[in-house]
């Protein structure tokens, strides 16, 4: 009876160890292709990967993340056509706040920065759909979002792009300054040359050099 409990345990652990290690591994599967994503259809496709990896992991916070970064960008690559956006932003604003959920506020500040910088640009996506009555609204929630994470990890490069990002796109009257636009770009990029790849965020090299390519 004893062996026969230990075997059933020991099955049991190579069980959980090999869904644990197919889980892992479609996370990866999911960033490598996300590195590579360009149009906010390959977005809209990973997004739905995402969602299903979040089902599969409901303790992990990264899936939920991604898949909100997904809709943040697509509500970034579509601000000409700002009517299609809204579903967007507000699939993604569940999907950070699911990933916010998942985290310790005391021990995990560099991941909430993360989710956090995404928040801020899926309300900045808000004010794509009608600059003029939404900016007045979720520009300053997006600010404050940024703000948020870059006090929670003043060296997150992704922060450091959207303060980035602001500053070039704001007109001066309301704070834009082009000129620090650039120097906060490259700082990011400086930062990102170091970044680690895997399953954590490391997105932004691009979004920089589109940034800085601008100034040439």
């Amino acid at each position: 009876m004893k062996k026969l409990i230990i075997s059933g345990l020991a099955i049991m652990l190579l069980f959980l160890s090999a869904s644990a290690q197919q889980n892992s591994g479609a996370l990866q599967s999911a960033v490598t292709k996300l590195d590579q994503a360009k149009t906010a259809k390959d977005y809209e496709t990973l997004e739905k990967e995402f969602v299903k990896i979040a089902a599969a992991q409901p303790k992990d916070w990264l899936p939920n993340y991604y898949a909100a970064y997904c809709n943040a960008k697509i509500g970034f690559l579509l601000q000409d056509d700002g009517e299609s956006i809204e579903p967007y932003s507000n699939r993604g604003e569940a999907q950070a706040k699911a990933a916010e959920s998942l985290l310790d506020k005391n021990n995990q500040k560099k991941e909430l920065s993360e989710v956090y910088t995404v928040i801020s640009m899926l309300n900045q996506g808000r004010v794509f759909i009608n600059p003029m009555t939404y900016g007045p609204k979720y520009g300053p929630i997006a600010q404050q979002f940024l703000n948020a994470a870059k006090q929670l990890n003043p060296d997150n490069p992704r922060a450091i792009y959207l303060a980035a990002w602001f500053k070039y796109n704001t007109p001066k009257m309301w704070g834009g300054d082009k000129a620090l636009a650039k120097q906060l770009a490259a700082q990011s990029l400086k930062l990102l040359d170091n970044a680690e790849k895997g399953v954590t965020p490391h997105w932004g090299k691009t979004e920089d050099q589109e940034l800085l390519n601008k100034y040439k």
